[in-house]
């Protein structure tokens, strides 16, 4: 069997941010071939066709520059394997020490791309920094990109989510109590991040505007976003003193981090990516996709990149920015349950025909076969 050798940020649970969980499931759904995984000490939970090199000293979703240069240490192991698949986000550093003390002739390579980061990178810095045998990307937006500079080895596939996890379900009552909800509130969850994206001042404009509305149809708004650094951090800080100075505690939750998702997601009755960009995040973000594939009525801005997944069958999109817009989508989907649950569906059976771990995993055990 061909051995795969994945490079990526420190697998590790809680199994709560996209790139690892990702190489989690596909680690658990390619059975054909062995995999390496750079873990952060010894993962119990990865299957037995992985073989584990713990590269870390740290779990943190932000790599230090102490963290990053322990990646010198793929210079002794690459030699056991047939392919080096990269599903780190291109920068110009770690990309120029792939290419230089990493990657050989011996060797084939994979870039998986979730995103160009066009905000940070023109053209030329793109054809420097994409240097492998094929490239992956998350979007025909970015395939396209890439095409038109002249890149002919690139390949879209989607990234792939456990269905059989992210899947329908009852809200569960003890979960309910336990965060201070009644079975009668109508729950609209955000689960992106507190600085970048630009949606939180438009959330919080939205339930400061329309408070008398959110108390009257008993609507709660939970903020389940990580706290990534201090922006995070001081961000958040500066909500709560807004919502609670207008006195609407009792309208709001904040959860940092949740440790079943999918329980968050089936908790909710609307979830709501009213982002006004896209910089530092997937083509494909996983917190619109996962909560699809619950069946759950998604609210999502009218960014290009964005309807590439989106459309009247499994979402509402509404103008970024719009706040106004906002309120009316979420106040329709409470006045509709059939719309509710029609949305649901068809977000659910779009999931199954573009995002099943499974089919991804067929897909990328072709790729390693014809490597």
């Amino acid at each position: 069997m061909k051995r795969i050798l994945l490079i990526t940020r420190p697998i590790a649970p809680p199994w709560d941010e996209a790139s690892k969980n990702f190489a989690f499931y596909l680690a658990s759904n390619v059975k054909a071939v062995n995999f390496g995984m750079l873990t952060k000490g010894a993962v119990a939970e990865l299957p037995a066709n992985v073989t584990q090199h713990p590269m870390y000293t740290s779990s943190s979703l932000n790599l230090s520059l102490w963290q990053k240069l322990k990646l010198l240490k793929l210079i002794s192991i690459r030699r056991q394997y047939d392919v080096l698949h990269f599903m780190l986000t291109p920068a110009k550093l770690n990309s120029f020490a792939f290419k230089n003390f990493i990657v050989d002739k011996k060797t084939k390579s994979v870039q998986t791309i979730p995103t160009l980061r066009e905000d940070l990178f023109g053209d030329a810095d793109l054809k420097k920094i994409l240097f492998a045998d094929l490239i992956i990307t998350y979007s025909d937006h970015a395939k396209n990109k890439l095409n038109a500079l002249g890149f002919k080895n690139v390949k879209r596939v989607y990234p792939g989510i456990d269905l059989n996890y992210y899947s329908p379900a009852a809200k569960d009552a003890g979960a309910l109590k336990k965060l201070g909800i009644a079975p009668q509130d109508f729950i609209v969850t955000y689960p992106g991040e507190y600085v970048r994206l630009g949606a939180t001042d438009d959330i919080v404009a939205m339930i400061l505007q329309y408070a008398d509305i959110l108390k009257e149809k008993r609507i709660k708004i939970i903020f389940a976003c990580r706290l990534k650094n201090n922006r995070d951090i001081l961000k958040k800080e500066e909500i709560m003193k807004k919502i609670a100075q207008q006195g609407l505690v009792e309208q709001v939750l904040f959860i940092n981090t949740y440790a079943d998702m999918a329980q968050l997601y089936n908790l909710s009755d609307v979830i709501i990516f009213p982002v006004r960009n896209m910089r530092g995040k997937f083509d494909v973000p996983l917190a619109a996709i996962e909560p699809m594939a619950c069946e759950k009525p998604v609210i999502i801005s009218d960014l290009p990149i964005l309807q590439e997944f989106a459309n009247p069958e499994n979402s509402v999109t509404i103008e970024r920015g719009n706040v106004a817009q906002l309120k009316d989508a979420i106040l329709e989907l409470y006045d509709n349950p059939d719309k509710r649950s029609a949305l649901g569906k068809g977000g659910r059976k779009f999931c199954a025909e573009n995002f099943d771990i499974k089919k991804v995993a067929e897909i990328y055990q072709k790729i390693y076969e014809e490597l």
